[in-house]
Formats: C-alpha cells, sequence, structure tokens
C-alpha cells in the first residue's frame, strides 16, 4: 500500500467515532478529539472533559485518553510513512494497541444497566492493521 493511501486511511480512523454510546435516553459518539452527543449534536473536547472533570473519571473513562495517546503514534508513524521513515509494524502495532487499550472502555459503559457500546472505530482499527500487516510480512498487497 502506498505510504500517502496509508495515511489517509490511518487519518480517517480519527474523524470516525471509536464507541457508540446507547442509553435509554440518547447516543454518545465518542471520537478520538471528543464525545458528541446525539441528540444536541453538542461536542465536549477531550481537553475540556478531563478539565471539567478534574481528572476525577471512572476507571474505565481512562482508557479513552490513553488509547488517543496511541492512536497519535500510529498517526505520526503513518505521517513518518510519507517521508520514508515509517515502520509498518509499529503502525499496525499501534492500531491495535489502541484497539484493545478501549476495551475497558466497553467493558465499564456495557455494564452500567440500559446502556450499550458498540466499537465501531475499534474494530475498524484492527480491519486496517491487518491490511497494514501484509506489508511486515512481506506478502503481497491485497
Amino acid at each position: 500500500m502506498n505510504p500517502r493511501r496509508r495515511l489517509l486511511v490511518v487519518t480517517a480512523l480519527g474523524l470516525l467515532p471509536w464507541t457508540i454510546i446507547t442509553s435509554p435516553s440518547t447516543v454518545t459518539l465518542v471520537f478520538p478529539f471528543g464525545l458528541v452527543d446525539g441528540a444536541s449534536g453538542h461536542l465536549i473536547l477531550i481537553n475540556e472533559y478531563l478539565r471539567f472533570s478534574g481528572g476525577q473519571v471512572a476507571p474505565f473513562l481512562r482508557a479513552w485518553p490513553i488509547g488517543v495517546a496511541l492512536y497519535a503514534g500510529a498517526l505520526l508513524s503513518a505521517i513518518g510513512g510519507v517521508f520514508g521513515f515509517e515502520d509498518a509494524r509499529l503502525t499496525g502495532g499501534l492500531l491495535v494497541v489502541t484497539a484493545v487499550s478501549q476495551l475497558p472502555l466497553l467493558a465499564g459503559v456495557s455494564r452500567r444497566m440500559g446502556y450499550l457500546a458498540l466499537p465501531v472505530g475499534i474494530v475498524l482499527m484492527v480491519v486496517v492493521a491487518w491490511w497494514i500487516w501484509p506489508l511486515v510480512t512481506g506478502a503481497e498487497e491485497h
């Protein structure tokens, strides 16, 4: 896969909701940059969320900013690919670790009565990592 195309795909993962949280009264979209309330369309950026919460969030919610930091590493690696400095193992590996880091968020939200967390972007990260992986093993591209 062309490094520019790979960068475009990895960037797109940052523009899609990673998790869709449904509750009896609303739907919330969890993006790497913030939360969007499905009913009002109101966006709360991740830095605002962390600032307003005073850093005192449920342990499962800490997975979100950790995943954002890991995703930023994958994005930087993909940017490096455009300039000939990417290691596809790092890009793909960071995408998988980002997806795994979001599992506590899924479990924590889904344990709440009436809530369901759908791992949309998380599944796509694993698919993209799998798509990048042939570059690492030397297999032919898809």
